[in-house]
């Protein structure tokens, strides 16, 4: 493949991201992007748009980003998020499932910012939910863009730290899928897994190496390791184990247009990676501009 940029992680307005479909690949291919991977959480809805919206030269790999839930390391929850590639979208499995993730998302939104209205803050849970696309997967991105909208925060990452974080007062926890089901479910669908930013301490708990361990002998297809959330030290660590698992290793800016201040192709995946990740899949081609 040769000297090549390629992201691997990025998100649109089909889920909390502030670029649509197509402008995200167009920003892609501006940004010098060979290869791109659109991951919206738990849809499939964009790609459709990206394809059709693809520039010349640029590569789009279909892709999503599940909202699954770990209980190994103390037997209770962890959130995990997992990057699927190159799946069929149209697996009854993970349609059934992605629609019951969108309908649980939506519910929580709303009883989040019932929550806030309730207490006097200025949050109208109905235009919230008026401005979401239809059937779409509704996070709580969306509520922080109220937040700032009404101008109780200067920032989605204020919102966050004060009012939406786990452990913050209007913070309701998801009922996520297993990540060791996701993973069985993508497979069968022809599909590639890999673990989104595993080691990201700053968003909150995480697994442990022996879980991502039994999550290779499940089946694990890769770790992103170059990834905004992860110093070099945390890097390092993930590459070491990476190789000890025989796991890909991908690097992904998690691309949220202005939701977040990191631009898309911040971080690379090497060419000999993406390779061996497109080897192992069966369910879904990339396009090609």
């Amino acid at each position: 493949m040769g000297l090549m940029r390629i992201d691997l992680h990025t998100h649109s307005t089909v889920s909390d991201g502030t670029d649509t479909p197509a402008e995200l690949v167009r920003a892609a291919a501006r940004a010098g992007l060979d290869v791109v991977a659109l991951t919206d959480h738990d849809t499939t809805a964009g790609w459709a748009e990206a394809t059709d919206a693809l520039p010349p030269g640029l590569t789009l790999v279909p892709g999503a980003e599940l909202s699954c839930v770990s209980d190994h390391d103390g037997g209770y929850g962890i959130s995990v998020h997992l990057l699927a590639y190159l799946f069929d979208p149209t697996s009854p499995a993970i349609v059934t499932e992605q629609q019951r993730l969108r309908i649980e998302r939506r519910t929580r939104l709303r009883a989040m910012a019932k929550r806030m209205s309730e207490d006097g803050l200025p949050v109208d849970p109905d235009e919230i939910m008026g401005l979401l696309p239809a059937d779409s997967p509704a996070g709580r991105p969306h509520l922080a863009q109220a937040l700032v909208r009404a101008g109780l925060v200067a920032s989605v990452d204020q919102a966050f730290a004060e009012y939406l974080g786990n452990g913050r007062g209007y913070y309701i926890p998801r009922q996520d899928t297993p990540v060791e089901d996701a993973i069985d479910m993508i497979a069968a669908a022809g599909g590639v897994t890999v673990f989104a930013h595993p080691f990201a301490r700053s968003r909150g708990r995480i697994v442990s190496a022996d879980t991502i361990a039994a999550l290779a002998e499940r089946g694990l297809t890769g770790v992103e390791v170059d990834h905004p959330n992860h110093d070099e030290e945390t890097r390092e660590e993930l590459r070491g184990l990476a190789r000890e698992l025989n796991l890909i290793q991908t690097g992904s800016s998690d691309y949220h247009g202005t939701n977040k201040t990191i631009p898309i192709g911040a971080e690379n995946t090497d060419p000999e990676q993406l390779e061996a990740l497109m080897a192992k899949a069966s369910g879904a081609q990339v396009a090609v501009g």
